[in-house]
């Protein structure tokens, strides 16, 4: 996984990440307490490749986030990993 570009952003971001094998696909955003923001892939199984996903600064219900410090994580199989990204409004 790579580390989001742009950052910091404003109004949105890409995150990029490549599969070595088909594996199931966690992606979700975090903001500095924990709290699920939003999920970009939820278990999708997904073929091997390079992939990129933008997000928007939404929540999950569709709401626009304050400026602030959010974090990514992927899971995909056995490997885990998560970035940091800032939001500037």
């Amino acid at each position: 996984m790579s580390q989001n570009f742009p950052n910091p952003f404003n109004p949105s971001t890409t995150i990029n990440f490549s599969l070595p094998e088909v594996l199931p696909v966690d992606l979700r955003i975090y903001d500095l307490l924990g709290r699920e923001i939003a999920v970009l892939f939820g278990g999708d199984v997904m073929n091997p490749g390079r992939y990129s996903v933008r997000w928007d600064g939404r929540n999950g219900f569709g709401q626009s986030v304050a400026t602030g410090v959010y974090f990514y994580r992927i899971v995909a199989g056995g490997y885990v990993q998560s970035k940091k990204m800032v939001l500037v409004k």
